[in-house]
């Protein structure tokens, strides 16, 4: 079975809409430090380009990787945090950036986990939001772009680890 990608964004429109969300966040932040914690692989494409639209005083950046997907379209149902943050969050606000959510279990468990950090306040951004797949319910404070269905790929979300560096976001039809 061969697969097509099908243009699901541009990059233009990605673009437009990460000078948005900076701005909504920096809005969110006026006046305050602010560390974003990306989370490995993923979102590492939309961290870098959300935080040159920030407009805040400092920005520091770490990043966290969790294993729950392993190759395969669907989640494996466990969670183990493989790199930790390295950076000090305690008495911080922090704002985890996230490249696509959709069971919710990967942030559940990593929200727990910053808990033991005691960041002043943990808030999570993420690329896409495909809600309707949610098995638990986790608030999304700041979201580029709802996209209810569909397996997607490119601007850092990966198909077994390919696909990754494609500008625009595609979904994966297979023929």
């Amino acid at each position: 079975m061969a697969e097509e990608l099908k243009l699901i964004l541009s990059p233009e429109k990605i673009a437009q809409r990460i000078r948005e969300l900076g701005e909504e966040i920096t809005r969110e932040y006026q006046g305050q430090s602010l560390v974003l914690v990306g989370i490995l692989k993923g979102a590492f494409v939309f961290m870098a380009d959300l935080m040159r639209a920030l407009k805040l005083p400092q920005v520091e950046v770490d990043f966290v990787r969790l294993k729950s997907y392993g190759f395969s379209d669907t989640s494996a149902g466990e969670v183990q945090i493989t790199k930790d943050v390295e950076l000090s969050l305690k008495g911080k606000h922090v704002l985890v950036v996230e490249d696509i959510v959709d069971t919710g279990y990967t942030l559940a468990y990593l929200l727990e986990h910053l808990k033991l950090h005691e960041p002043a306040s943990v808030k999570i951004c993420c690329f896409v939001d495909k809600s309707e797949r949610r098995k638990v319910q986790i608030p999304i404070d700041f979201k580029a772009f709802e996209i209810p269905k569909g397996f997607l790929v490119g601007y850092g979300l990966d198909y077994a680890e390919r696909y990754r560096h494609l500008p625009g976001l595609y979904e994966v039809v297979k023929t």
